[in-house]
């Protein structure tokens, strides 16, 4: 098939990419950054330089092709510490631009990366986002299919811990404790998008992503473990504390205030019930698996 990415070559992008390629299919990358053109001809596939805020080169990239996946993130809008960026807004104007171009290029299968809690209009944080973009999505023609995954927390979002580890001896969040909640592997992201583009598509489908599911003091416990400090702590602290912090720190309020609020949904299991409706099979990459990968870039 001939099959359009975006999202450039990033934790799922790249290994999305060299998967489809050694299945045979002919794929074409879009990046905004042109240096990214030999690493992508490297792995096979082709290079289509532009930006997704040009929905204009998006609906010319679109054009032929069997399957187009589309992905925004809070990075494509602007930096966390950017005090003009309004993200939501921005991310909503890339949605837009992704339903001119399928519209324009005539593409009739899409998969659509968004997110646990894309379900919710309210109390998801910053993760309304996804909400909004697939509601953009799904005013495409009803024979526009479209595939809504929707993965749960990213592990590489525990890189973050990183700093307040080295600072003050402990992970610090406005949630913690004993209860479970998914987490998952942008590589098993990567093989159940591979997986489902070679699946029928129908109408609007949904499907739950995830590699494992542990508590907030296990991760400590194995994070602790991986790095040399068997006696790491996850600690909670208010909201207000929390993002009295980050404020004081410079970060954009809307990007504060909405990952505090993301936070608080996933301590309460809002964020989850859904999940937990229409749990998936997990993938492959364990928390046992990732704390090497975390303990690596702590070491650096």
């Amino acid at each position: 098939m001939n099959i359009v990415l975006t999202g450039s070559l990033g934790n799922i992008g790249k290994p999305l990419a060299q998967d489809l390629v050694q299945k045979g299919h002919m794929v074409t990358v879009i990046s905004s950054n042109a240096e990214r053109q030999k690493d992508i001809e490297a792995l096979g596939a082709k290079a289509a330089i532009g930006s997704i805020k040009d929905a204009d080169f998006l609906s010319v990239a679109f054009k032929g092709a069997d399957i187009v996946y589309v992905m925004e993130t809070l990075d494509a809008a602007g930096g966390f510490f950017d005090q003009d960026v309004d993200f939501i807004a921005t991310i909503n104007q890339i949605g837009h631009n992704y339903k001119q171009a399928i519209l324009q290029s005539g593409v009739k299968r899409v998969v659509h990366l968004s997110s646990v809690g894309a379900h919710m209009d309210k109390d998801n944080g910053i993760l309304i986002f996804h909400h909004n973009v697939e509601n953009i999505l799904k005013q495409l023609p009803d024979d526009v299919s479209i595939k809504f995954m929707r993965p749960v927390g990213f592990y590489t979002n525990m890189f973050s811990f990183v700093r307040t580890i080295k600072t003050q001896g402990a992970i610090i969040q406005n949630y913690g404790g004993a209860n479970k909640e998914p987490w998952v592997s942008p590589l098993d992201i990567a093989d159940v998008i591979a997986e489902e583009m070679e699946q029928p598509f129908e109408g609007r489908q949904i499907r739950y992503i995830a590699s494992d599911e542990f508590s907030p003091d296990e991760a400590a416990y194995f994070l602790g473990q991986a790095i040399g400090k068997p006696d790491l702590k996850w600690l909670v602290i208010p909201d207000e504390q929390l993002l009295g912090g980050w404020l004081s720190a410079g970060m954009n309020p809307q990007i504060a205030k909405g990952f505090v609020e993301m936070q608080a949904g996933m301590g309460r299991g809002m964020l989850y019930e859904d999940y937990y409706r229409n749990k998936p099979v997990l993938g492959k990459v364990k928390l046992t698996d990732f704390v090497k990968e975390f303990a690596a870039v702590y070491n650096q």
